[in-house]
């Protein structure tokens, strides 16, 4: 039976995942060990005694080697079990189910403003080369490196809630006043469209301006620099030379011919702004009580929570091969000649 040479391709890049994936649950698996702080001693509760404790690590499977504490979580996985999170009592599989989206409604919503803004600037500043929009770019760029996230989000914060009255109070996903939308996907602007609350929609929305523009002036930096770099590198090639002296349309040159060699880069940016965002999420979510999934890693750190931080590692990884294949075959949409043979 012959495949479909995308559909090869898929496979074959994710049979190469299941060696990383394994490799990521060994060493999340070892560090998690070596974590200070005894579980068991939590679950036991402050009062219990050397016994107590002992017979909770028992009950828990923490006093067998490791090999045999590794082959038990790889047979919990298999039957879909990550465990239960001693910092909020719940199964993992719900926390993270839960949480998830909302780490990555903000996190789409922010990438999807920021390139927005960044591939124009980006495009502007490299047709306009020592232009002031191009000391704009510049300036932008390193405002948006240099400020960090928790500054910026409590300075927007301060200006547009609390002086200004215009922002909600930044109190997670919703106010005191909306609930929940019937859950489809978890992102609860989406949902609430489906649902037809367009008052809960509204609400959810309004919760989302303020740690969406924290975000994506984090990750505006990035996109805009490599836009610019890669459009200045292409238009002086010799086909943009070429195809200007055929009389071509100035618009046609920038956007068919320049934009499309230059969005590469742009596109290898955007899967590491991803990540970095997904990292960044979690001063974000302090800053705005948002019940995001890197709040509760953190948590779960604190109190050495195997279990939570072990399903939260799984999840990442699986996301981020997830988001490698998309960057790959969004290459191959753009840019046939790399082929999906390799």
């Amino acid at each position: 039976m012959h495949l479909h040479p995308k559909l090869k391709f898929v496979c074959l890049r994710l049979l190469q995942a299941v060696p990383v994936v394994f490799g990521i649950l060994v060493v999340c698996f070892l560090l998690t060990r070596a974590l200070p702080g005894d579980p068991a001693a939590y679950f036991a509760g402050a009062m219990a005694d050397a016994e107590s404790i002992e017979q909770m690590r028992e009950k828990m499977g923490l006093n067998q080697p490791l090999p045999i504490q590794f082959l038990a979580y790889l047979n919990d996985l298999a039957h879909g079990d990550l465990g239960y999170s001693i910092s909020t009592g719940q199964p993992v599989l719900t926390e993270i189910a839960t949480r998830l989206p909302a780490s990555l409604e903000l996190t789409l919503l922010a990438m999807l403003l920021s390139v927005s803004i960044a591939v124009p600037l980006g495009i502007l500043a490299a047709t306009h080369p020592d232009s002031w929009i191009d000391h704009a770019c510049r300036f932008i760029v390193t405002a948006g490196v240099s400020l960090p996230t928790f500054f910026t989000g409590l300075a927007l914060s301060y200006l547009f809630y609390y002086l200004l009255g215009w922002a909600p109070a930044p109190m997670g996903r919703l106010d005191m006043m909306s609930l929940p939308p019937p859950a489809v996907t978890n992102f609860y602007v989406l949902d609430a469209l489906i649902a037809g609350e367009t008052e809960t929609a509204l609400a959810a929305l309004g919760q989302l301006c303020l740690p969406v523009i924290t975000l994506a002036l984090f990750t505006l930096a990035p996109i805009a620099r490599m836009t610019r770099a890669a459009m200045l590198q292409v238009l002086s090639g010799d086909f943009i030379r070429t195809a200007r002296a055929a009389g071509l349309a100035p618009r046609k040159i920038l956007y068919r011919y320049a934009l499309r060699n230059a969005i590469l880069p742009v596109v290898t940016t955007l899967g590491m702004v991803f990540s970095f965002a997904l990292g960044a999420n979690v001063l974000v979510e302090k800053v705005f009580a948002w019940p995001g999934i890197g709040s509760f890693a953190v948590e779960a750190l604190v109190v050495s929570d195997y279990a939570a931080v072990q399903g939260f590692v799984l999840a990442m990884a699986l996301l981020f091969i997830t988001l490698n294949l998309v960057i790959d075959i969004t290459y191959t949409l753009i840019d046939p000649r790399l082929g999906l043979e390799s």
